[in-house]
């Protein structure tokens, strides 16, 4: 179940009823301080959870007469069938309970008074409308036995003991049940109706909110202990297996309450018979788990940039599992302002650690940001912009170029200054990417094998951190203004199924345009490095193939960051290193150097 799309009214700033919707993968909202953002994601952390944040009298709009606070989430991804009693399968679908686009639908509003009352919980949904098929949720399985004999359907029922099936004859009666737009409300509903609703609630994603760091609130454990999550997502898919265990221990409790019963029964048969074991609370199945530093300094006691760069670690090592987990629940990481406390370098990695924890079918990231570095890598299609009109309203808007350039404007999202002095254009991933086709061109025209460098050329090498992001809009349109030719080199990702096919499309699609369009044939620039190199600087023998993940391998054997490896080592390459790092059999069976390749390519943006 994928979360699609929230919608809320009367919250806060939101007075009438606003809706965002979200990408598969990493959604970014982004605005100025005060606009709205963080209101989006703690709406979501008061539907799913109401723990780190918790709705109280203050979140309603202060504009507003209307007492009740709504917020509706609604998903799609929805499994195609349900169990819910005597193992016969039902659907959402067949159940009545999607609305007009086939998803689901859930709103919890709150009555606001002094307090916040519980909330009502509502499903959305297309519902017969039809006198005799309208209230079958409602009714218990006596209700509906009397009901199907009535309209001579009980002879159709495989199981009497089952209400899905009941209801399904019941309405397979009909021919036109005249569908409308309903509001079910769950707390009428019958007991095995708000067991279809359990159902609902058990395919919902894990939610978890990492909240910007305040020195003055230590009431946000997820934000300081990320590691609880991972309990409350190993919970969530074990949950049968504890609702399992739970029966058990009922059922064993329960004769043995039964056993003493009899036994009183015997002497005192009126007070026996006054009895009913019951149980009086469910288990809270609670695991408390923490990370300690060195001196067993707890990690909520230690700095906030502390803090946050391991909640960074905590993502980037989430990117970094085996993404074969497919039995593992979808989770919702949402990280309100992520550049919190962190150096701008570590602002980077954090966001791509993001992108690429994203990439995973089990996983939705959501954050908001007003930095530009960090709006500049969000993926275009991803971006989300908070404005507030002359009434102080709230507009959320996406998608066209005309939202880009005002996000661009106001958050500062600038293009490369190089851009405007240059007869070319080159777009990289990163700044380390740079190096690599600067440094090669240097070392190849020193040896004779190219005439001109890249800058002798006035081809600029311009950072964008990947294909489709903001920044790469902002640089691409300028470019487009200047009439300057550009071409892109992409990592291949050679070895990542999920991150592969995505480039190798990408690369297929600019080149349909005409575009010069690269992608590196070995992994990731890394991979080309000689693992000489690492002997005569460390003593150390590194071993990696074209494909396996080189920078984290080096970076590993080295003890030096990831980001830091190309930009230390490729600079010590030498023309006949580069050559032979890059040498690859062409098609005629005859040895090519894939580097020079890309450089004499390269160099073709010069010509316009």
């Amino acid at each position: 179940m994928r979360l699609k799309e929230i919608k809320i009214k009367n919250f806060r700033g939101y007075k009438e009823e606003t809706s965002v919707t979200f990408e598969d993968g990493l959604t970014g909202i982004t605005g100025r301080n005060d606009a709205g953002k963080s209101t989006i994601l703690e709406a979501l952390e008061i539907f799913f959870n109401n723990k780190s944040v918790k709705i109280d009298s203050d979140d309603k709009n202060v504009e507003s007469d209307d007492s009740d606070i709504k917020i509706s989430c609604i998903f799609d991804e929805l499994s195609e069938e349900v169990v819910v009693d005597e193992n016969y399968p039902t659907s959402f679908k067949n159940e009545y309970l999607l609305n007009s686009n086939g998803d689901i639908e859930i709103s919890k509003v709150y009555k606001v008074q002094k307090t916040v009352s519980s909330p009502s919980i509502l499903i959305r949904c297309m519902h017969p409308s039809l006198e005799g098929a309208n209230d079958l949720h409602s009714l218990k399985l006596a209700e509906l036995k009397a009901r199907g004999k009535e309209l001579g359907v009980d002879g159709e029922v495989e199981d009497k003991r089952v209400s899905s099936l009941w209801r399904s004859a019941i309405w397979n009666k009909f021919d036109n049940l005249q569908l409308a737009d309903f509001y079910l409300d769950v707390s009428a509903l019958e007991k095995e109706s708000k067991n279809i609703y359990k159902k609902i609630e058990a395919e919902m994603p894990t939610f978890a909110l990492f909240k910007a760091d305040r020195e003055s609130n230590d009431s946000d454990p997820e934000a300081k202990n990320p590691i609880q999550v991972a309990v409350d997502q190993a919970k969530k898919s074990l949950q049968k297996e504890i609702d399992e265990l739970q029966e058990k221990i009922e059922q064993s409790v329960l004769e043995v309450a039964e056993r003493t019963k009899e036994k009183l029964r015997e002497m005192d048969p009126a007070l026996a018979s006054e009895l009913h074991p019951r149980f009086k609370d469910k288990p809270k199945w609670t695991f408390n788990f923490t990370l300690d530093g060195e001196g067993g300094v707890p990690i909520n006691k230690r700095g906030s940039g502390v803090r946050r760069l391991i909640l960074l670690n905590f993502f980037r090592a989430e990117a970094e599992k085996v993404r074969v987990e497919k039995s593992s629940p979808k989770v919702i990481y949402a990280i309100e302002e992520p550049e919190t406390s962190q150096h701008p370098s570590y602002q980077i990695m954090l966001i791509e650690a993001l992108i690429a924890l994203s990439c995973r079918p089990d996983c939705q990231i959501l954050l908001t940001t007003h930095v530009p570095a960090l709006a500049g890598l969000l993926p275009i299609e991803s971006i989300r912009f908070i404005e507030k009109d002359e009434n102080n309203t709230p507009n959320i808007t996406s998608g066209s170029d005309e939202v880009l350039e005002k996000v661009a404007i106001s958050l500062g999202v600038l293009p490369e200054s190089e851009i405007a002095s240059s007869r070319g254009v080159l777009l990289v991933e990163g700044h380390s990417d740079v190096t690599f086709v600067n440094h090669s061109a240097e070392q190849l025209k020193i040896n004779g094998d190219i005439e001109n460098t890249l800058s002798e050329l006035g081809i600029a090498c311009i950072p964008i951190g990947g294909c489709g992001n903001l920044k790469h809009w902002v640089s691409k349109k300028l470019i487009d203004q200047l009439g300057l030719e550009w071409g892109i080199l992409m990592d291949s990702d050679l070895g990542d199924p999920i991150q592969n096919p995505r480039n190798v499309e990408t690369i297929s699609q600019l080149k349909a345009q005409g575009k010069i369009a690269l992608l590196t044939r070995k992994r990731e620039p890394e991979n080309y490095l000689d693992p000489a190199l690492f002997q005569v600087s460390h003593g150390v023998n590194i071993e990696y193939t074209d494909t396996c993940d080189a920078k984290k391998k080096i970076a590993t054997a080295l003890t030096v960051r990831k980001d830091d490896v190309l930009e230390r080592f490729w600079p010590r390459m030498t023309a006949e290193q580069i050559k032979a790092r890059s040498k690859y059999c062409g098609d005629d069976g005859a040895d090519r150097c894939e580097i020079e390749e890309i450089i004499q390519t390269v160099s073709q943006l010069a010509n316009g």
